[in-house]
């Protein structure tokens, strides 16, 4: 898929870990009337920090007598000029394209980052991508409309970890088992934490095996020597 929209390479970049005042917009020293992107690779999916741009695609009555050839002067201001424009434009492009259920999302990641949920989750969510963070603001959302905690942990661990298996154990008291076959490293464990801050049901506790998972009788695969967990 080819990026051709200066909204189209802000999502992607933010998708990278860019944050969009990272990303500079320049007028296009040579570009294709068809094109609001012009780089040097017509293919290329890579997030370049410095952009060449074609205004005048879409804005040609906003940016027609900015770059006049005989106006040679205070051309730094200009192209600060186009680049804040431009911004501003992508952002409209953006807003445009949202429902409803977007706009709730943004509402939710808004308020986690001014701690309305605590400092536990205003921390740990820089753990996660932005697509992780708008699956937790979603469930969160869905935890507010149906109560349903316990499904949610459940689905918000299998979305986020997607190697994951999770036991309800209830004979004795109230646990889950959570099995992630990945590394326990300090990104993975915020993530933990913060799902377990939101969904997990009071009264439960949750335990969390890591890499290798514990043995079942009669499941082969968990008995395996050097590669078991002990529960």
């Amino acid at each position: 898929m080819v990026m051709n929209y200066i909204w189209d390479l802000l999502i992607q970049a933010e998708e990278e870990g860019f944050l969009t005042k990272d990303i500079y917009f320049h007028l296009a020293k040579i570009y294709s009337p068809y094109m609001e992107l012009s780089p040097q690779l017509l293919n290329s999916q890579v997030v370049e920090q410095h952009v060449e741009v074609n205004p005048y695609y879409r804005y040609f009555q906003i940016f027609k007598e900015l770059f006049q050839p005989d106006h040679t002067t205070d051309e730094a201001f200009r192209d600060s000029l186009l680049d804040i424009t431009l911004h501003f434009l992508a952002e409209i492009d953006r807003m445009q394209g949202l429902n409803k259920k977007e706009y709730y999302i943004r509402f939710m990641l808004r308020d986690i980052e001014e701690n309305v949920f605590g400092e536990l989750v205003r921390d740990k969510i820089k753990s996660f991508s932005k697509k992780e963070q708008e699956i937790v603001a979603l469930n969160m959302l869905r935890l507010y409309q149906t109560g349903e905690e316990l499904y949610l942990i459940k689905d918000t661990l299998k979305n986020i970890f997607r190697n994951c298996f999770i036991y309800v154990k209830s004979e004795e008291k109230d646990e889950l088992l959570l099995y992630i076959h990945q590394k326990k490293t300090t990104e993975n464990i915020n993530k933990v934490q913060l799902i377990q801050e939101i969904f997990l049901p009071i009264g439960f506790h949750m335990e969390v095996y890591w890499q290798y998972h514990f043995g079942i009788i009669d499941v082969e695969e968990t008995m395996k020597l050097d590669r078991i967990a002990l529960y």
